[in-house]
């Protein structure tokens, strides 16, 4: 009887962190639609508030300001208080954030709203990095990690071309409206299905964040792989259509469905490039060489006239290389001890995310500089920093995976090993 009792509890709680883990990954993809919107609706936004390139980078840009500096706070509020009360606040935000494009016409408030939508948005991983830890075994993080962002990358396809379609239909306005009413609904759910989950900090927060931000490594390793987020959340969330448009001449649903391609390819380097980091033990490495393959895909593209057809086989492979931040991810976890592992995932892919602000800042800036976003050669020296960056993160990785094999060497050299 006992026996029975057992494996019906054990099952129960595996029944419940499946639903939890889906619902959370749910959100990470509903989020996901909202980051990669301003790409479908730059005309209309341009139109409806009458701003420039510049200002328009801008404001897709402040969802990573948002993003980023809300990780922190909702870090240690899902430490103290749960998924369950933090998560469904926060979905009620981006659904919040979305109210300006439809009923202001105001600049200010849409940069709010679009603030709103980030700092919401920052607990879409932040609660899939708790709810994973908090429900599932520590080996499977990196795998069940690599799902859920799987799972929430299916948004940012459809973030895409369908989306686009709608907007056409039915009007950019009413499709805000539709995704507003999602995320109400979705924060009801959240809250009524998600069980109150909730672990208590083992050491005071200063202490925690003091060390986290003491390591020079994890800071180091964070920095180099921010400046490989541009193909990502520079060229695939915003810049990738307009780009297509201009240099390649593409119409614009043609235009605006090629970037998720990225999104597509990484849904299969997320499990593929963590299982290969996994087996091989060999995270840095793993890190570098996709580095180094968009690196090159993003020269053919910005160097060479590439088909149709290649250049979504092209953003494919980019996409796959994008999964490079899970691992880094966890890498940087490895860095600190184990009691503040869940806050370094937090500060890890807060310094990660910051960048996306940074290139939309300085490709809306470049493009705007030199003759706006009707001129083709404007274009192509605003993406140019993509690899460039890339260039530089790749390098200092290197640098990184470069001085640990000396200190294992040396270590072993003194152990006699």
């Amino acid at each position: 009887m006992n026996s029975n009792q057992d494996y019906f509890n054990l099952s129960n709680k595996q029944a419940i962190a499946w639903i939890v883990w889906i619902i959370a990954s749910i959100f990470y993809g509903y989020q996901y639609i909202l980051r990669v919107m301003p790409n479908i609706m730059m005309n209309d936004i341009l139109q409806q508030f009458n701003i420039d390139a510049a200002t328009f980078g801008q404001f897709s840009g402040v969802y990573y300001l948002g993003y980023s500096l809300m990780h922190l706070p909702i870090g240690i509020m899902l430490d103290r208080f749960g998924p369950k009360k933090v998560m469904p606040i926060c979905i009620l935000m981006t659904a919040i954030g979305l109210l300006p494009i439809i009923f202001s016409e105001y600049w200010v408030y849409s940069i709010i709203g679009r603030a709103l939508i980030g700092m919401g948005s920052s607990a879409a991983i932040l609660g899939t990095f708790k709810i994973i830890r908090l429900t599932f075994n520590e080996k499977k993080f990196t795998r069940m990690l690599s799902f859920s962002v799987t799972i929430g990358l299916i948004g940012a396809i459809y973030g895409g071309g369908p989306v686009n379609y709608m907007c056409t239909i039915f009007g950019y306005k009413a499709v805000t409206s539709i995704f507003a009413c999602i995320g109400i609904w979705l924060s009801i759910v959240m809250y009524c299905i998600v069980p109150n989950l909730k672990s208590q900090p083992i050491i005071p927060v200063t202490s925690q964040i003091k060390e986290v931000f003491c390591s020079s490594k994890v800071l180091m390793l964070c920095a180099f792989a921010g400046l490989m987020v541009g193909p990502l959340e520079g060229f695939a969330d915003v810049w990738g259509s307009g780009f297509l448009k201009q240099i390649y001449g593409l119409e614009g649903m043609v235009a605006a469905s090629l970037p998720s391609a990225i999104f597509v390819g990484m849904c299969f380097g997320a499990p593929v490039l963590s299982f290969i980091a996994e087996k091989s033990e060999r995270y840095l490495a793993t890190i570098i060489g996709a580095g180094i393959v968009m690196v090159l895909c993003f020269c053919m593209l910005i160097l060479g006239k590439i088909s149709t057809i290649n250049l979504s086989i092209l953003f494919i492979v980019i996409g796959v290389c994008c999964a490079y931040q899970i691992i880094a991810i966890y890498k940087a976890s490895t860095y600190v001890s184990e009691s503040v592992v869940g806050l370094t995932t937090a500060v890890a892919n807060m310094i990660i995310m910051i960048f996306g602000y940074v290139f939309h800042a300085i490709i809306g800036w470049i493009i705007n500089h030199m003759g706006g976003p009707e001129n083709s050669q404007a274009f192509m020296s605003g993406i140019a920093v993509i690899p460039i960056a890339l260039s530089i993160g790749v390098i200092g990785l290197l640098t990184i995976a470069m001085h640990e094999r000396t200190k294992i060497a040396l270590d072993l050299s003194r152990t006699g090993g």
